[in-house]
């Protein structure tokens, strides 16, 4: 339920109903969504869900780092249940809670015992001097329209008992009581109690403010949501319309179909009919030679066989000449015919093409193609790239759209070929089109949306090398997205990327997708070095110098722990493992501490073997340890239990060759990844320690942290270029 306060005495009990349990909330506590959820209702959905998720607000929570304890108890619930009570129990039929007697006679509320009390236990419990200051609430205020504001249960302090709670500590941001404003939170330096009353009524100033910043945007919404309501009203009617648009389209096209087949049919008839003619006429000629022939072979036959001699004298001369004229008579014997066929004249496949260009779903949008914006990433040869689509209305705001056939993108490669893209919607009007080029140089990106160019579509996308930069992120200064002097970098659970800046003493978050500074947040010590995030999302950091150690922060940069324990001296390049335990190279005890989550030493590793160490990477599916030694320019792996495995490298600038390595990675393959600080290389070593690629030499020369994505990618923290470079890595 959100955590609204109904105008109404008679408020919903629908309002007191938890929407997990559906019944009263018991121990309300309050998301950071504003939804709130019984106690423990919420622990038994932290055991199934992580992070939590609210079906209402669709909004991710993560829980504090005390869990559901630390989420905040809903104090105006739990004032209108007990109100609600109250209210209940006054009502005739209902024993004092005191005396449990006089059922029928009015009640009233001691907020301070929180119990129901008879007018006699009233004048009785006003008497007595532990309870003559109590708060006490008549039944008349309770059934007033004003009794639920004036209705409040008296807080009292968990560790002082007797005591309500009537300070706030601003530095603590906690609630204390009198006593505790004397013992745990003494005014000074670390701590400052404050009246409640008085940190209220800033706060209700404050929220008074957003209030007036809420109404504006609630008419907004609501507006949007009648043109939505609007929208979806007209939803059917426009399907009808389009739809009767598209069969009479379609009809029509059919029916054109249908009368060129006729004219197709009739002409093969009239042909058929033709040529049948002529054929019949072809043969009667012949039949007419043929009889002519017959005739007189047959006669001539006779005459041999049967004729006598006078008979054969006589009309000898005339059948000769009969049959010498048949013979030497021209005929044309040839019928000068041939079958016809029917051809097609656009082939079926070729007509496929062309129907797929008949007609379409044009969406009335309010975007402008023309204002549409597209944002290339570095595209690198042989990897997933991406280009970013902005749909726009008129006036330059990000429009949503939801069909994806409105928009395409095409890509060719220099040579003209073809280069297969892929669209993903986003969110907020954002589209998301990637692509795998296979060759360097410039390839050509087409944007379309419905059927119109984006602006400065087609687009020159420029493919590089493996060796460029996929993602540049930051410059030298001290503003937001700015860096100084960047070394360790570390990868979150959510994929983004912190780097701990020397020369600004903080540690800075980047999107790790686009490079965009997420937060900072300052760390303590006088040179911060390495980072690492733990299991829970916390960050740890290491520095040295002065006040040095490694310290714990919570995802928002609140510092929770300091671990300075006698063994370390010089904590450098730092790893965590998943069940807690810290691994941290130590550069003045010549060796990494293996440490207990609370900071306590298990075991020394390297000691006598290393000279200078400074980054760690832990492959725990091996149990390996990855030690750079700065000095030695070699890397050294031992074992969690101290057993030096092997080690690897010499001073040199070839493949393979090292020269003041800083920084060090394993990769879930087993890959060995190593920066050097004295040239910039970024090499990367198989499983058997044999050189298998370069990746990149880093700008300033001085390669000082190095992470990996989820994706595979490389981020590399260059100390004197003042800005951290993402190579694509396989």
């Amino acid at each position: 339920m959100a955590s609204k306060f109904q105008a109404s005495d008679d408020f919903d009990d629908q309002f007191l109903t938890c929407p997990v349990c559906m019944l009263h909330f018991r121990d309300p506590r309050i998301l950071p969504c504003l939804h709130t959820f019984c106690k423990g209702c919420l622990q038994e959905c932290v055991t199934k869900q992580q992070p939590l998720e609210w079906p209402t607000c669709r909004t991710q929570v993560s829980l504090p780092d005390q869990g559901v304890d630390e989420l905040r108890t809903n104090f105006c619930v739990n004032n209108l249940l007990d109100f609600a009570a109250a209210k209940k129990g006054a009502e005739p039929g209902v024993p004092c809670q005191i005396c449990e007697g006089n059922m029928e006679g009015s009640k009233s509320w001691c907020a301070d015992c929180a119990i129901l009390i008879c007018d006699s236990c009233t004048l009785l419990h006003r008497k007595f001097p532990s309870s003559k200051d109590h708060e006490v609430t008549t039944e008349e205020t309770l059934k007033a329209e004003e009794g639920r504001s004036k209705f409040h249960r008296k807080r009292h302090c968990d560790k002082h008992k007797k005591y309500e709670l009537e300070f706030y500590c601003e530095i603590c941001k906690t609630l204390v009581c009198t006593a505790c404003t004397v013992v745990d939170h003494r005014p000074g330096k670390d701590h400052n109690p404050v009246e409640i009353a008085t940190v209220a009524q800033r706060r209700k100033d404050t929220l008074q403010g957003l209030l007036q910043d809420i109404d504006p945007r609630l008419k907004e919404i609501e507006a949007s949501v009648k043109e939505v309501e609007r929208k979806m009203s007209n939803l059917m009617p426009s399907r009808e319309k389009a739809t009767n648009r598209a069969n009479a389209y379609f009809n029509r096209l059919v029916d054109l179909l249908r009368e060129r087949e006729k004219e197709i049919v009739s002409q093969i008839d009239e042909q058929c009919r033709a040529d049948g003619k002529a054929l019949q006429t072809k043969k009667e000629s012949i039949e007419f030679e043929l009889v002519g022939l017959t005739s007189a072979r047959t006669f001539c036959q006779q005459a041999v066989e049967h004729g006598s001699d006078v008979h054969v004298v006589a009309v000898g001369n005339q059948v000769q000449t009969r049959v010498e004229t048949l013979l030497a008579k021209q005929l044309d014997l040839e019928s000068n015919w041939s079958n016809f066929q029917f051809v097609e004249k656009t082939a079926v496949i070729d007509f496929l093409k062309t129907i797929r260009g008949l007609g379409g779903v044009r969406v009335n949008t309010d975007i402008d193609a023309s204002m549409c914006e597209v944002v290339v990433m570095t595209a690198v040869e042989g990897f997933e790239c991406i280009a970013e689509l902005t749909t726009m209305n008129q006036e330059g705001r990000p429009c949503v759209t939801n069909n994806s056939r409105a928009i395409t993108a095409n890509m060719k490669d220099p040579s003209e070929q073809n280069v297969p893209t892929q669209l993903q919607m986003k969110y907020g009007g954002e589209w998301e089109i990637s692509y795998v080029p296979t060759v360097t140089g410039i390839h050509r990106l087409e944007v379309q949306v419905n059927s119109e160019q984006v602006g400065g579509s087609p687009f020159d996308v420029q493919v590089h090398g493996k060796e460029t930069p996929a993602l540049t992120i930051g410059q030298k200064g001290r503003g937001v997205g700015e860096l100084n002097g960047p070394l360790g970098v570390a990868i979150d659970k959510d994929g983004n990327i912190a780097v701990v800046e020397r020369g600004n003493k903080r540690v800075q978050v980047f999107d790790g997708r686009r490079g965009r500074s997420l937060s900072t947040f300052a760390v303590e010590g006088e040179k911060a070095f390495g980072i690492d995030v733990d299991s829970n999302g916390m960050f740890l950091v290491t520095s040295w110098g002065k006040n040095y150690g490694i310290r714990r922060y919570s995802k928002e940069g609140k510092l929770l722990n300091t671990f300075q324990p006698d063994c370390m001296k010089h904590p450098l390049g730092v790893a965590v493992l998943q069940d807690g335990r810290m691994v941290v190279a130590d550069n003045k005890q010549k060796s990494c501490l293996l440490l207990q989550p609370d900071g306590s030493l298990i075991r020394e590793i390297g000691k006598g073997q290393l000279r200078s160490p400074y980054f760690v990477s832990v492959d725990e599916s091996r149990d390996v340890l990855f030690v750079t030694d700065n000095s030695a320019h070699k890397v050294f792996a031992f074992n969690l239990g101290g057993k030096l495995l092997f080690d690897f490298g010499k001073q040199g600038d070839n493949d393979g060759e090292m020269k003041n390595p800083h920084c060090v990675r394993v990769d879930p393959a087993g890959n060995i990844i190593v920066g050097n600080a004295g040239d910039g290389r970024v090499q990367v070593f198989g499983p058997d320690r044999t050189f298998t690629q370069k990746v990149a030499t880093v700008e300033g020369g001085y390669a000082s942290g190095i992470a990996l994505t989820p994706d595979g990618s490389i981020v590399v923290a260059c100390f004197q270029g003042h800005c951290m470079d993402m190579y694509m890595y396989k």
